[in-house]
């Protein structure tokens, strides 16, 4: 669940924010400001509608409804994450393209998504962590224990007496393991992370 929604939404992501950054048309600062809406908007206030869509779809409580939601609830912020990066990219490299005959994918695939690299590991690993802690929207649309990610299997032990007064060693340690591979990822990626957040613009 967790590598389809960072794949995906970090895709999306890029692709929206070059386009945004370095072409305008029509609309576009109409649609840079749904996604800003998008960023701001808790995410409480959509739960129920998101809810009702999914089980209108019939995979509410499902692997697809879960990385479904989660891939469209990241698109806002990560496109306004390679926004703040694609703007300071030399237009020039974007008119040499043309100028050479690269079409608009060509330009993405060849020139932008390169250049974008610190960006997108540092956002990959931002997805990937918010992601592997996310426990509201699991803990509502799952119907059965064996769709439950690891923050909702630690409610679920502490809610069946593992939380109980001298039975908290379990429970700490359980959190602990689960907290390690977000740890290791980070300090393998240590540079290109702080590299990526520096250059996006984002504090």
């Amino acid at each position: 669940m967790v590598v389809p929604a960072v794949v995906v939404s970090t895709l999306l992501g890029s692709l929206n924010g070059y386009v945004l950054s370095k072409w305008k048309f029509r609309g576009s600062e109409t649609l840079f400001a749904f996604m800003l809406f998008g960023v701001f908007m808790p995410m409480q206030v959509v739960l129920l509608p998101m809810s009702q869509v999914l089980g209108w779809l019939g995979i509410a409580s499902s692997v697809w409804g879960l990385m479904l939601v989660h891939i469209v609830a990241g698109i806002p912020s990560t496109t306004l994450f390679f926004r703040n990066y694609c703007v300071g990219l030399p237009d020039e490299l974007i008119k040499a393209a043309q100028l050479d005959g690269a079409s608009f994918w060509q330009i993405f695939w060849r020139i932008i998504l390169p250049l974008l690299k610190p960006a997108i590991i540092a956002m990959m690993i931002l997805t990937a962590i918010g992601e592997w802690n996310n426990f509201l929207w699991p803990l509502i649309i799952t119907e059965s224990e064996s769709m439950a990610n690891l923050p909702v299997a630690i409610a679920l032990l502490k809610n069946s007496g593992a939380g109980n007064i001298g039975s908290q060693g379990p429970l700490m340690a359980f959190a602990l393991l689960i907290s390690l591979p977000t740890i290791l990822l980070y300090f393998v990626t240590q540079k290109h992370f702080v590299r990526g957040i520096a250059l996006s613009g984002l504090k």
